[in-house]
Parts: C-alpha cells; structure tokens; sequence
C-alpha cells in the first residue's frame, strides 16, 4: 500500500517537471517590455550571442543583395549558407530554453530561408526570385524586432 502511495507521488512529481519544463520552453523567460513588446530576459553573454547572429544575418542580407547586383551567385551562396543552419546547430539548450517558442519559430525559418536562398541561387534560380526570398525573409525579421526585445537579467 505505501509503495503504491510513493508511485504515485514519484509519478505525480515527474508529470509536475514535465509540465514546468514545457510551459518555459513555450513560453520562455519573458517579461513585459518597455515599449510594448515583449521583453526576453538573458544573461548579457547569451543577449550578446543573439545580437551577434542577427549582426550575422544582417550581414549575409547585404552579401546577398551585392551578389545579385553584381551577378554573383557565388557570392549569394557563400553569403546565404553562412547564416544558414549551421549557424543554428551550435544552439544552448539552456538558451533555447530562455527564448519563447514563437521567437524560437521565427529564428529557425529564417536559418532554414537562408539555406533555401543557397539552394535557389545554386540552382540558377533567376534574380528576382532569389529577391523575393529574400524579401520574405526580411518580412520575419520585421515581425520579430517588432514583437520581442532582449533584457538583460538584473
């Protein structure tokens, strides 16, 4: 009888960490942002991470733009593959954790987009499509600095 009682409570407890670990990695570490948005609270060295890679994608947005100015699809893939997955695999899980799954979404599909501009400008895909990949992409962007900001942790 008591070990059916201790079952139960060991059961109980791991379906509680189950629901408490999950509802943080819906949700992440959030707070209300100071002109409107939502805020993320992060240690400074894993907000400075993040602002680094948005740099990244920055960065290979404007790789992307020359190359298709210039003509050189070798350039829109080397630019567009840098801020790719591969980017995304060296990902903390304790960050992960920290970040809300909408933000988490958004970062995630635009890596993936940028493999996808890769892929297209390695196919010979024509110019203005590639733009209009980009274009897209941007649009997520767009979405996300106007949803969420970084806080650094008091």
């Amino acid at each position: 009888m008591k070990s059916n009682k201790l079952t139960i409570i060991a059961l109980l407890l791991w379906i509680l960490t189950i629901a408490v670990f999950a509802w943080f990695f819906i949700r992440g570490n959030t707070t209300t942002g100071t002109d409107g948005r939502t805020a993320v609270v992060l240690h400074v060295s894993e907000r400075d991470l993040i602002l680094s890679e948005m740099r990244g994608l920055l960065s290979a947005t404007q790789g992307i733009l020359e190359g298709v100015n210039q003509g050189d699809m070798q350039r829109v893939i080397k630019a567009s593959s840098a801020a790719g997955m591969v980017v995304a695999a060296d990902a903390s899980p304790a960050l992960m954790t920290k970040l809300p799954m909408e933000l988490k979404s958004l970062g995630m599909s635009v890596h993936r987009d940028m493999d996808a501009i890769a892929n297209a400008a390695a196919n010979k895909v024509p110019a203005p499509e590639i733009l209009k990949m980009l274009s897209n992409t941007l649009t997520k962007c767009v979405a996300c600095h106007s949803t969420w900001q970084l806080k650094v942790a008091n």
